[in-house]
C-alpha cells in the first residue's frame, strides 16, 4: 500500500519511519506537480474529487472524519502514489491546527471545503425545529470551513495557484425566485457559507488568494438519497458533477467577480 494513514493504522518501527518523513516534511509531495487539499474525501463528491485529481497528477491529501470505513479511499491509495489519506473531523478545531501544523511549509494549490451535513429532516420543520441540528449544521457547514481557511492560509498563499473552493448550494439562494419547503436548515447554513467566503475572500485579496464559491448541481449522493429521493431520477453522478466543477475551477483566476458559480459554468442566483 502506497498510502500513509497517519495517525490511524501505522505501527511499528517501518511505520514509525514513515510518519517521520512524512510529518512537516510532506515527503510523499511530487513538488513539481500542484497539490490539493479535500474534505469529506470518502464518499459522494469529495471522493470524485480525489478521482479527479489523481488521474490529472496532482498531490491529493484527502481527508475524512473516519478513513478506516472509507473503504472505498482507501483502495484508492492501493493504486495511486499520490494519494495521502489524513483523519479529519472538520468540527475539531484542535485537529484542523495540528494537521495544518503536520503540513507546515507545504504549498497548497487547491483547498476544497467540500465537507458538509444536511442535518435531520423533520428537525429542520416548523414545529419539530431541533436547536442541536441547527448547531451542528452550522458548525459543519460554515464554521468549519473558515477554520480550514484562517489554518491552512500561509499554506495557500504560498502555492502556485493560491485557489480556495468551497462547496454551496443553489438551496442557500435569497434571490426571491420559488423556495423549496424542507432542509431549512442546510439551506441557511449554505446562504451563510456564501457570506462567510465572501468576507474570508475580501480578508485574503491582498494575499493574492482567491476564494470561489461552486454549486455543484443536483448529485446522486447519500445525502440526496437519504432527503431527496424525488430528485434522483434528473440528478448527475458524481463524477459528471465533479468534471464540470472541476473546468470552472481551472477557469478561476484573480479576476473571478465572486459570483457564485454552477458546475456547468452558469452563474447561481444569490
Amino acid at each position: 500500500m502506497n498510502v500513509y494513514f497517519r495517525r490511524l493504522i501505522l505501527c511499528g518501527p517501518i511505520a514509525a519511519a514513515l510518519l517521520a518523513l512524512s510529518v512537516g516534511q510532506a515527503a510523499w509531495i511530487d513538488p513539481q506537480q500542484p497539490t490539493v487539499l479535500i474534505t469529506g474525501s470518502n464518499r459522494g463528491i469529495g471522493l470524485a474529487f480525489v478521482e479527479y485529481y489523481l488521474a490529472e497528477g496532482w498531490n491529493v491529501l484527502a481527508t475524512a472524519r473516519s478513513p478506516e470505513s472509507a473503504g472505498d479511499l482507501q483502495r484508492l491509495g492501493e493504486d495511486w502514489d499520490n494519494l495521502v489519506i489524513e483523519q479529519l473531523d472538520v468540527t475539531d478545531e484542535s485537529r484542523v491546527k495540528d494537521l495544518a501544523a503536520d503540513y507546515s511549509g507545504t504549498p497548497i494549490d487547491l483547498l476544497i471545503n467540500n465537507a458538509g451535513v444536511y442535518g435531520g429532516e423533520k428537525e429542520q420543520n416548523l414545529g419539530s425545529l431541533d436547536p442541536q441540528t441547527f448547531h451542528d449544521v452550522m458548525a459543519v457547514n460554515v464554521l468549519a470551513p473558515m477554520q480550514i481557511i484562517e489554518a491552512f492560509t500561509e499554506h495557500v498563499a504560498a502555492s502556485r495557484h493560491k485557489k480556495i473552493v468551497s462547496i454551496t448550494s443553489g438551496a442557500g439562494s435569497v434571490s426571491g425566485e420559488q423556495v423549496s419547503t424542507g432542509g431549512a436548515f442546510y439551506s441557511i447554513s449554505k446562504a451563510a457559507l456564501n457570506m462567510a467566503m465572501r468576507k474570508a475572500g475580501a480578508a485574503l485579496e491582498e494575499r493574492g488568494i482567491v476564494i470561489a464559491l461552486i454549486a455543484p448541481g443536483i448529485v446522486v449522493t447519500d445525502m440526496l438519497q437519504k432527503n431527496r429521493p424525488n430528485l434522483v431520477s434528473r440528478a448527475n453522478s458524481p463524477a459528471e458533477s465533479v468534471a464540470g466543477m472541476a473546468a470552472v475551477i481551472a477557469r478561476i483566476d484573480r479576476s473571478y467577480n465572486k459570483q457564485i458559480m454552477n458546475y456547468d459554468g452558469s452563474v447561481v442566483a444569490w
